[in-house]
């Protein structure tokens, strides 16, 4: 069976049995919260990074610090504190961003995701640009080397330990584990989450105009403390070539180089080569689900599901917000993930906030 063919099966049978499990799911029990048999963690010490931003093309310098049990992840603007949750998550184009009190921090996908797959689930972040004026409303997290390398260097710098509350205590981490098959799709791109004894991400993406970069897939799961260090956080944003005139036209990328991203000419292939992995657009996408995936976390508790997630990119046609109005019955918890990470690998990084206005965690 050549390449192509076994993708094409392999989609088919993957949505066949989506067909199946949403037919037979209820809105009930889809997830539950259960103990993880591990305590809360978080810095052991402070570390700074600094760097240009993408988008704004600024210096920004990030302060990641230790944070008590119960706390999760939180940013600091302006004397400003931003949960990193799906709550402040913004509809942005290319970036995730949170917005809160007319405060915006965007780009903040790679950080989260070294936060979230490292096990710092309570963080104080602190943001500032250089070139701050008194009327700056926005900052924009670095983008380092377009990977999430940096951001887990400056963890492992800065080490990890148990969290306590005011009082002292350490507290259990909760993770949240999904019962029954549920899934968003729009023509051949979807996100299908599946129960499972382990968590386990498989990402596809389908560039057929743009031949080095074609069909890839590829599977993941957290084995050991390691894995995502040498896995996942190298691998670095991309983009095509014959893209990124659009994108500067738009106001975005500003910052953008050959330092900062793998770029790719559907005519002459990889610009910058050499690549840190054969499928490393594929394994960045994962990356950024991550990061995604993050802002669900809530009180210092686990973002992350156990369950296998599917995701595949067949096309870069941005999804109406009305696809989504017809799934409400799903457990409105599970909704706002599964639909952050569709949104994700279809438009970027665009994060529907008006969906997520009109649904609650159970």
């Amino acid at each position: 069976m050549s390449l192509s063919s076994a993708v094409k099966a392999k989609k088919s049978t993957l949505i066949s049995l989506m067909r199946l499990s949403s037919a037979n799911s209820s809105s009930s029990s889809t997830v539950s919260l259960k103990p993880s048999g591990r305590l809360q963690q978080t810095l052991a010490g402070s570390v700074e990074v600094n760097g240009k931003a993408l988008h704004s093309g600024k210096v920004s310098t990030v302060k990641l610090l230790p944070a008590i049990a119960g706390a999760g992840r939180y940013l600091e603007f302006r004397s400003r504190s931003i949960p990193a949750s799906i709550e402040f998550a913004q509809e942005s184009p290319l970036c995730t961003t949170l917005l809160k009190d007319g405060l915006r921090i965007r780009t903040v996908e790679h950080l989260l995701s070294a936060l979230e797959a490292k096990g710092v689930d309570n963080c104080r972040i602190q943001i500032e640009s250089e070139s701050e004026s008194p009327d700056d409303r926005e900052v924009e997290v670095p983008i380092c080397d377009g990977s999430a390398k940096e951001w887990v260097e400056a963890i492992e710098e800065a080490g990890i330990n148990v969290a306590q509350n005011h009082d002292g205590e350490t507290v259990e981490k909760m993770v949240a584990h999904v019962n029954k098959p549920v899934y968003v799709r729009k023509n051949d791109s979807f996100v299908a989450v599946f129960p499972d004894l382990e968590t386990r991400i498989t990402c596809g993406i389908d560039f057929p105009q743009v031949p080095a970069i074609g069909c890839q897939w590829f599977s993941w799961k957290p084995e050991h403390h390691s894995s995502y260090a040498k896995d996942i956080a190298p691998s670095r944003t991309f983009c095509v070539y014959e893209e990124v005139e659009k994108m500067r036209e738009a106001g975005l990328i500003k910052g953008g180089s050959l330092d900062n991203a793998i770029v790719c000419s559907a005519e002459h292939g990889w610009m910058n080569p050499p690549l840190r992995f054969d499928n490393e657009a594929c394994r960045h996408k994962i990356l950024d689900l991550i990061g995604d995936l993050s802002l669900v976390a809530r009180g210092g508790n686990g973002g992350f599901p156990v369950a296998h997630i599917v995701a595949f990119k067949a096309s870069a046609t941005f999804i109406s917000p009305s696809s989504f109005l017809d799934i409400k019955r799903v457990n409105s918890f599970l909704i706002k993930w599964v639909c952050l990470c569709l949104y994700q690998m279809q438009a970027g990084h665009a994060l529907h906030t008006e969906l997520a206005r009109h649904l609650t965690i159970d």
